[in-house]
């Protein structure tokens, strides 16, 4: 049974493990099996949008494709939160010519996050990688049909194994981003903190895996 890793920027290449290997187009790699492409709002250089924003467009009709991401908002940085959304939008606007989920950076703008859900009727299922806020913030993102992704701060924060707990078994993810730490640790700690052994985790974040990313076993 494979570890599903949910966002990472690191391909390993290891049998045992799925991962969806974070790609940027302006520095795409074809030899990744499988992947997410997105404009990150760290790394918006206007210069090259036009062409990015081309680049995906492009990649989503790859079956290699798995997802749009990582994209978003960031509220604590340099970048203004009005070119930011407009670039969000228009990588939203590409991928709701598919059924692909999108992974999401997201920071201290969920609020906003909600509301071009809504504004945009977004139907393509919509994940919080590296999630790390408090209950309620959870159950706002759960109740707008948001699912949630789990890694470096499960391990690194003891405060998030109460939110981690509340979150429905069939609303989350669990990935390495760019820790160092393997999947199998995230795992391990994961299903410490939900009562369940390792296998019985696997299974449950494969369930979720089919259900948001359409795929057969």
């Amino acid at each position: 049974m494979p570890f599903i890793n949910l966002h990472t920027h690191q391909y390993t290449a290891d049998p045992e493990i799925l991962e969806v290997v974070n790609q940027y187009p302006w520095e795409f790699s074809a030899k990744i099996p499988q992947y997410s492409i997105g404009i990150h709002p760290w790394y918006i250089k206007e210069d090259r949008l036009s062409s990015d924003l081309q680049l995906i467009e492009e990649k989503l009709k790859d079956e290699k494709c798995l997802a749009l991401g990582e994209c978003g908002l960031d509220k604590r940085i340099e970048i203004p939160l009005s070119l930011q959304t407009e670039v969000f939008q228009q990588q939203i606007e590409l991928v709701q010519q598919t059924t692909k989920p999108i992974i999401l950076h997201c920071v201290a703008a969920y609020q906003e996050l909600i509301a071009i859900k809504k504004e945009m009727d977004i139907q393509n299922p919509m994940i919080v990688h590296g999630f790390s806020k408090n209950e309620q913030v959870a159950k706002s993102l759960l109740d707008n049909g948001l699912y949630l992704s789990f890694g470096k701060y499960l391990l690194r924060n003891p405060d998030l194994e109460k939110v981690f707990k509340f979150v429905p078994e069939n609303c989350f993810f669990l990935e390495t981003d760019t820790i160092e730490e393997g999947i199998a640790q995230v795992y391990q700690k994961a299903a410490t903190v939900k009562n369940l052994t390792v296998e019985q985790l696997q299974q449950q974040v494969i369930q979720n895996f089919e259900a948001v990313f359409k795929r057969n076993k």
